[in-house]
């Protein structure tokens, strides 16, 4: 008698094939890949586009109308008469001159002395340089005690002077310099310095001929977070410098603290757009280096 055989279970029969399952998620669905840069966009334009558009619309109006700061357009623009207003009565050019008299010196030293000390602590793997890598960065987290230092520059007669605003601001920033060089040099070949040695140059001229050429990147970087920092600080230089030299912060803090635009908010915003308009002209030449010197410095 013949025995019926069972048919064998197919790769469809019973227990799903787990090549086949596969769990959607949000990220897969076609809605959301459309919704993700939308939602992106609308949040970047509220949190950014919101206070920009109201800077400007109000720097754009006249006193009546800037009485109460909104959103609402001017009913006649007058930005550049606002400009040429604060330009002759808040003494900008002199305050101008004042802040690049200030910014240019300390991103210069802040740069090269970061840079150099970058460069010995990532070439140099020991405990004592980690230990002081660990003390160079330590500054980002770490902030300066504001009495400790006008005292030091009083000691040293540097109180109320450019040099002495030129120094504090390079030991605030210098660990920015080094946390962002020293991730970077650690991803440039050691083969390129041990050539150049072979060659005769000096570890001084295989820095500046071989190692900083290739910091441009990052460099571009510090040099925009630097000027930012130094461009826009109040608080550091009234303690340091306050009323024997006048920077653009410390003008527009001065004028409006003595009446002169009390209850004038277009002159206030209209000062803040011309104050930021070198910052927003060096970020947008240098955007691209700054990017790749972020990702390069910090994430490598």
């Amino acid at each position: 008698m013949t025995q019926c055989q069972q048919p064998t279970p197919g790769p469809t029969d019973g227990a799903e094939n787990p090549r086949e399952t596969r769990k959607v998620g949000l990220s897969d669905r076609p809605i959301w890949r459309w919704l993700q840069p939308v939602v992106t966009t609308a949040l970047v334009a509220t949190v950014i586009g919101i206070p920009l558009w109201l800077v400007v619309v109000t720097a754009g109006k006249s006193q009546g109308e800037a009485l109460n700061p909104d959103l609402s357009l001017p009913s006649h623009w007058q930005l550049l008469a606002n400009f040429r207003e604060i330009w002759a009565q808040a003494d900008v050019p002199a305050a101008f001159f004042g802040s690049l008299l200030i910014v240019v010196p300390t991103v210069a030293g802040v740069l090269v002395f970061g840079s150099m000390a970058a460069w010995v602590l990532a070439r140099r793997a020991t405990r004592l340089t980690a230990v002081l890598y660990a003390l160079g960065i330590s500054g980002i987290i770490l902030p300066p005690a504001v009495v400790t230092v006008v005292l030091l520059l009083r000691q040293l007669g540097l109180a109320g002077t450019a040099i002495g605003m030129i120094a504090t601001y390079c030991g605030i920033y210098l660990s920015t310099v080094i946390f962002f060089v020293t991730g970077f040099v650690r991803t440039i070949p050691t083969a390129l310095e041990e050539a150049a040695q072979i060659d005769g140059a000096s570890p001084f001229t295989v820095f500046r001929r071989v190692v900083l050429p290739l910091l441009r990147p990052v460099l571009a970087t510090a040099t925009i977070l630097i000027c930012l920092y130094v461009w826009n600080d109040v608080f550091y230089a009234f303690f340091v410098i306050g009323g024997r030299l006048d920077t653009l912060p410390l003008n527009l803090f001065r004028v409006a603290s003595a009446g002169l635009y009390l209850n004038n908010w277009h002159l206030i915003f209209a000062y803040v757009i011309l104050m930021s308009l070198p910052l927003v002209v060096v970020f947008a030449v240098a955007q691209r280096k700054v990017i790749s010197g972020i990702t390069g410095g910090a994430v490598k």
